[in-house]
């Protein structure tokens, strides 16, 4: 039985599947383990495939990887595979603080609007919902068709925050690294979680 200590922050659920933009997830787990945040991550097969091809991660030795990736104090990041659907987070009695899926494919999304969770990721996604823990989707795709909008469209008036992988130019960033801090920094804002990751717009 998992327990929780008085006082002990919720640990947040991080997804990662097969859609371009792998880098998002990977810099948000980095962020919230080095800031003392329990991380629950899942990543689909497409997903790994994404990982090896984006940031060149062989799939064969993920844990290895995905740990060298993930330095943390022990317990701090949880790799779950994506057919364990007997694990914690695909309970609604197991709490957390919520779930992002970074980068969300729309096949994800699509099935997380239909209520169909076939996988690990899928699952926990239902349970975040039906709990109503906050859920945060970041698709990437372009362009979208009339059903992403739809299904885009449902999920948002179910309370889930959709959170498209968009970036800033106004705080004219020099790097890719700029990008992406600045996403994962709104990815941050939207899990209510104070951070300086990014520049903020100041007016000045």
């Amino acid at each position: 039985m998992t327990t929780m200590r008085s006082g002990e922050q919720r640990p947040w659920i991080v997804g990662i599947s097969g859609a371009s933009g792998a880098i998002y997830g990977v810099r948000l787990v980095e962020w919230l383990i080095s800031n003392g945040r329990t991380v629950h991550l899942v990543i689909t097969d497409a997903g790994k495939r994404v990982l090896n091809d984006e940031l060149g991660w062989p799939p064969a030795r993920n844990t290895e990887t995905y740990r060298a990736r993930f330095p943390a104090s022990p317990g701090r990041l949880i790799l779950h595979p994506i057919q364990d659907v007997g694990a914690a987070i695909a309970s609604g009695s197991y709490i957390t603080a919520g779930m992002v899926i970074a980068p969300c494919s729309m096949g994800s999304l699509a099935s997380i609007a239909g209520g169909v969770s076939g996988n690990l990721l899928l699952r926990a996604a239902d349970v975040t919902l039906k709990e109503r823990r906050k859920l945060i989707l970041v698709p990437r795709e372009t362009p979208l068709s009339a059903i992403h909008l739809e299904n885009m469209l449902k999920l948002a008036r179910l309370g889930v925050t959709v959170l498209p992988a968009m970036p800033a130019f106004y705080l004219k960033p020099r790097t890719i690294e700029d990008l992406v801090n600045f996403q994962v920094g709104k990815i941050l804002d939207a899990m209510g979680i104070d951070n300086d990751i990014y520049d903020r717009w100041g007016g000045d």
